[in-house]
Formats: C-alpha cells, structure tokens, sequence
C-alpha cells in the first residue's frame, strides 16, 4: 500500500509513503467503503475487532477527511493500549504518523513515528520494524534532513535483507535512491534508482518502471551522460502516463526541459517545460506547476523574448502567493490538529485518572474488610461458635489478604521483574510460602483460644448449676 509524497525540490523523484496509507480514491466509492465499516463498527462488541475496525476506517478517512481520522486513529490507540492489544497499537500509531504526515505536521508525526518504532523493537515482527523506520527516513525527508533520513532508511534496508521481506525492497531502494539524488551523491543514487527499477520490471510494474526511470534520467543528468538520461526519461513517459501517475509525470516531463536545455534545444526544453508546467495544473500540484512556471521564466529570459518572461514573472508571482497562503493554511491546520491531539489526550487522561480512582477506592474498601473480617472471626472465638466455622472463617481471611497483597504489589512486582512471568510467580510463591505458616498458626491460636473459653464457659455453668442444687437441697 503506497502513497506519494512530494516536495518543493529544483529535482527531485516521489518518496513512497508504504504503511497503513494505501492508494485512496478519496471519492464516492471509499466513503462507501468507510460507512459499511462504521455499521460494521456499531454493532461489533469485540474489543480486538473494534480496533482493527477502528484504525482501517481511520486509514480510509486520511485522504479526505484527516481531523476524523485523526479522532478516530486516537480512539483505536487507546482501545488497544486497554485491552493489550500490541499489533492495534502499533496500527494506530502508524496511522496516527501519516494522518499528521497529510496535514503537515511532521514534528507529531515523527513523534508518533518513534513510539511505534519503541514498541516495534520490543516485538518480532520484522515487516513492522521495517515500515516505521522507513517511515521516519520518510519525514526526515520531508523536513529536508537528509542525512539523517539516510540512516533511517538504511536501518530499515538492513532488517528488509535481514528477513527477507520482498514486499518492501522496491520502495526501500527507491527511497534511498531518491535521499542520494537529493544530496547530489548521483553514483550512489544510481545504484539504488538501477536496483528498484530492476525489482520492479521483475514484478512486471510499469508504474513503478516509470517512476525509476525518471529517477535515473535525474542520475543520468547530472552525471553528464546525456544520451542516458534522454532514454530513461523517454522510457517513462508511456509508463507514466499509462499509469495516471501525473505528479511524477511533471517530473519527467521537467527533466527533459533540463535536459534539452543542456543540450542547447531551446525549443524541445520549452516543449516540455510546458507539459510539466499544463499536467501540474490540471492535477493541483502547485510546487511543480511553480517550478515548471520558474523554469519557463529563465527559459524566456535567455531566449530574449521579454513578453513571455514578463508574463510568467507575474504567473509566477501569483503562484508564489498562493504557495504562501498554502503554507498559512498548513501553519494553521498544524496548530489546530496539535490542540485537537492534546484535548484527546486530556479527555483520556481524565477517564485513565478517575478509573484509577475507582480502583483506589476498592482497595481501599478491601483493605478496611480484611481487618474487619479478621476482628469478626475474633468476637466468634468468644462466642459458642463451631471449630470448623472458626476454621472457614480463618481460610477466607487468608484468601481475602492474600488476592489483596496480589493486587497490590502485583505492578510493583511486575516492573521489577521487567514482567517476566517466571520471576513473578516465584516471587508470589514465596509471599504465599511466609503467609500459609502463619495462617496455620493464627488458626490454631484461635481453636486453641476457642477451645479454652467453650471449657471455661461449660465449668462456670457447671458450678452455677451445682450451686443452684445446693440451694434447693433441704437443711
């Protein structure tokens, strides 16, 4: 499951966003889809399946409607984080990244990214590893830190060779291609443009060919090999277009203008600048419209033909504008999604802190019954009460103090031994070692003490009877 991602780049190629993020079609036919899953969703009664239910709902939501995936992804988290669910956390968060990714935030999204990340390398579960560092590489990228982006993706390739995991390889070659262009390391991005173009005609997919074309008609360009790059980029044309791919389309497209350029072809650069600059148009996407619109200013500039250079100076004025009231937009989406993030986080702080009250609160009460129902079994002993009541009474004591001592240290207990069950159980063990002997030992008081007041009690009545006879008795 893939998305494209761009960025405001003289060259660049599209990073592939792979987890939890698949081809949306954010039109009729998925709100179609999200719905069935929402009545879906009002009727399950499982937990584990509410979550699953939850975060794919959320995934479908991201394209199109971002704030209540967002809202939903967050009520999947912690459904997941209640019931223990490891793989609906590790979803949740995931989509979480991305939905914030969408919107622009990347600074939550590398956040949630590294949460993933914590709880991935505690688990087996290689395809995971995988995508989360793959995905921070991603916002790295995104935010132009590219070495840093690099070492991610690096990690990510070592655990894709490691454990074979075929399903990534493309994207992971195409993504450290794409971070070498970008440093301008073009015989390393070479070699990883080559290889994902090679995975990708192996599978036969003409989409991904293309995109790993253009990729290599990047490499081709600056490395001087001319005749190379004219190939690659031609070779992706009928890939890309075949395909729908617009976005990288502009791409190739814009390349051929630099390369023509080069190659001291004013027209054919123009050409195709123009076709970069007219599919960027009527597929919205504005920072490769204003770098083919940028391109074609100088292009008109060089060529001395003012009144086309005039022209697009003020096109590319407009779109710069525009550019900037995107970026407002952005800013303004970045702070009201934090503020809707936080008041979430409150929301489920305030329910975690009053269930914990709650649980405070039984404790409490338990810890007031044992005593109570110790002194109960004492006051007994005193009266003409059976042994074997003082005996069931004296067990449930035991019972009631030692499933309270369980639940009570059982967190402390749980974090010293790093929840290693093993360790727990000896240590509970051995609670109930030092407990048993004392119980044995308080019972026998209490039957010895029982004993000793029903012989006392019987020799009293005893004597008041013999006392009463004598009484009776005649002079």
């Amino acid at each position: 499951m893939t998305k494209t991602l761009h960025s405001m780049r003289s060259v660049r190629i599209c990073v592939i966003l792979l987890v939890f993020i698949c081809s949306v079609n954010p039109g009729h036919s998925q709100k179609v889809k999200v719905d069935s899953l929402a009545k879906r969703l009002a009727v399950e009664q499982k937990d584990t399946a509410r979550v699953r239910l939850m975060w794919t709902m959320a995934r479908d939501m991201t394209r199109y409607d971002p704030d209540s995936a967002m809202k939903l992804a967050q009520q999947s988290l912690y459904l997941a984080q209640h019931i223990g669910d490891k793989e609906g956390e590790s979803r949740s968060l995931g989509i979480l990244a991305n939905t914030f990714v969408k919107i622009g935030n990347y600074a939550r999204a590398l956040e949630l990214n590294i949460r993933k990340l914590k709880l991935e390398e505690k688990r087996e579960k290689p395809e995971n590893l995988a995508s989360v560092l793959m995905n921070i590489g991603i916002v790295y990228a995104l935010e132009e830190d590219y070495r840093i982006a690099l070492q991610y993706y690096s990690k990510a390739d070592s655990v894709i060779e490691k454990f074979n995991v075929d399903r990534f390889r493309y994207n992971i070659s195409l993504n450290i291609g794409d971070t070498y262009n970008r440093l301008n390391i073009s015989d390393s991005a070479y070699v990883f443009f080559n290889k994902s173009f090679n995975i990708a005609k192996a599978k036969d997919d003409r989409e991904s060919m293309g995109i790993s074309m253009t990729g290599l008609g990047h490499c081709y360009l600056k490395l001087g090999s001319y005749e190379q790059s004219l190939m690659n980029y031609k070779g992706s044309l009928d890939y890309l277009q075949e395909s729908n791919n617009d976005e990288v389309l502009c791409e190739s497209t814009l390349g051929l203008a630099n390369l023509f350029r080069k190659l001291n072809k004013p027209d054919s650069s123009e050409r195709y600048a123009t076709i970069s600059m007219a599919t960027a148009k009527k597929g919205g996407f504005l920072p490769a419209e204003l770098e083919a619109a940028e391109f074609l200013t100088e292009h008109y500039k060089s060529t001395r033909k003012i009144d086309s250079a005039f022209a697009y100076v003020s096109y590319v004025q407009d779109l710069n504008d525009s550019v900037n009231s995107k970026s407002k937009i952005r800013e303004t989406q970045i702070i009201s999604s934090n503020e809707q993030f936080r008041q979430s986080e409150m929301e489920e702080e305030r329910r975690h802190a009053q269930k914990k009250r709650f649980e405070q609160l039984q404790l409490l009460l338990i810890g007031i019954f044992i005593p109570a129902f110790f002194l109960l079994t004492l006051l007994l002993s005193r009266a003409r009460t059976h042994t074997r009541l003082v005996r069931l009474l004296g067990v449930l004591s035991l019972l009631f103090l030692f499933e309270y001592l369980t639940l009570l240290l059982h967190p402390t207990v749980a974090k010293l031994t790093n929840h290693t069950p093993l360790l727990e159980i000896l240590i509970f063990v051995a609670l109930a070692a030092i407990l048993i002997p004392l119980h044995h030992r308080l019972e026998h008081w209490l039957i010895h003490k029982l004993s000793h007041f029903h012989l006392h009690h019987q020799h009293s009545e005893t004597k008041t009877v013999l006392a009463v006879e004598e009484k009776k008795s005649p002079a």
